[in-house]
This record gives C-alpha cells, structure tokens and sequence, in this order.
C-alpha cells in the first residue's frame, strides 16, 4: 500500500490527539513502526571529534513541520552518496532529528460500487502508518563537516538540491568551530 501524501497530515507542530478509555490498554498504542532511518552518523567520526573539520554547514529549519522518517533517509542517503562521490572520505554527516511522532490513519472505503461516501468518525484513533519527527523553528537537521572551502561550495550545492525533499523552508549557517578545553 502506498503512503499517503504529506498534506493529509496537519503541518502544524501540535500535540497528537491521544485516546482516553475506560479500559486502560486502549489507551496506548499497541505497537510502533520501525524507524527506517539506518545512520545517524556517517563519515570520518573521529576526525570530526578531534576537531579536524573547520568548516561545518548546519542544515537548520526556518519553520514548524512534521519530517517523515523516510524523508529523512531519503537525504541522508543522497548526501552520503554523492559526498563519497565528490568529495572523498573526508567528509562527517550526521542526522540530527530523530522521528518519535507515531502517524496514524483512520483508513476509509472507496472503490467501485460505493453508493454513498463514509464519512468517518470525529477524532477517530486510527490505525499506526509510520514515524515523522517534528521539527521547531531554528532546529538543526542536519550536520555537515568539511576540511577545504572548494569541498565547501560542493556541498552548498548539494544542501540546495536537498530542498526539494523536505516539507518545510531551511537555510545553510556556518557553525563556528568548536575547540575542547
């Protein structure tokens, strides 16, 4: 079955309805989907500990949204690729939302022969579908670390071809560089 587009789910940042019963074991979710994120980190981890990357683009949000988790796969897969292909082993990437919104559907009829339309229930629980994080204003998404500004101008390129994959606006920040005491 294939998922349901993104704007059939609100995108304001708001707590999700929760089922209040009776009976104590209807009032929970009886089992969450995996998360299909892989990785949270990936590249040259000890580098980028070491403080061995000067340059470090965050990936922030400019607004309120929810981010399926396969979204957020999606990107950390092309960004993981083409980093490799481009720029070479050194690089560090690291996924920093993680999806703990469990989405839910109130599945509906349709198909041929229906006579009448359901119209559904009001507020009804549904049944879980996925993950989404959601995301705040000024939240970082995603870390990107690397040593040369011509390594930097690619990756800009890239974080711009990423745009597209997200549901909400963002801008590039250069992070200052942060050195152990």
């Amino acid at each position: 079955m294939a998922l349901r587009k993104g704007s059939a789910y609100s995108k304001k940042y708001a707590r999700p309805y929760t089922r209040v019963s009776k009976k104590r074991t209807k009032s929970y979710i009886k089992a969450t989907p995996n998360s299909k994120i892989v990785k949270f980190k990936m590249g040259d981890q000890k580098g980028f500990d070491n403080g061995e990357y000067p340059i470090q683009l965050h990936v922030i949000s400019k607004e309120s949204c929810q981010i399926r988790d396969n979204s957020i796969e999606a990107i950390r897969q092309y960004l993981n690729r083409f980093l490799q292909i481009k720029i070479g082993k050194e690089f560090y990437l690291e996924v920093k939302i993680f999806p703990h919104h469990i989405l839910r559907e109130n599945k509906m009829l349709t198909g041929a022969g229906a006579d009448r339309m359901q119209t559904g229930m009001s507020r009804a629980f549904g049944k879980t579908m996925g993950r989404a994080a959601l995301v705040k204003p000024n939240q970082i998404l995603y870390i990107i670390g690397v040593k040369t500004p011509k390594a930097e101008v690619t990756t800009r390129k890239l974080i711009r071809s990423i745009k597209a994959r997200l549901p909400c606006k963002t801008f590039v920040k250069n992070a200052p560089l942060l050195t152990k005491a």
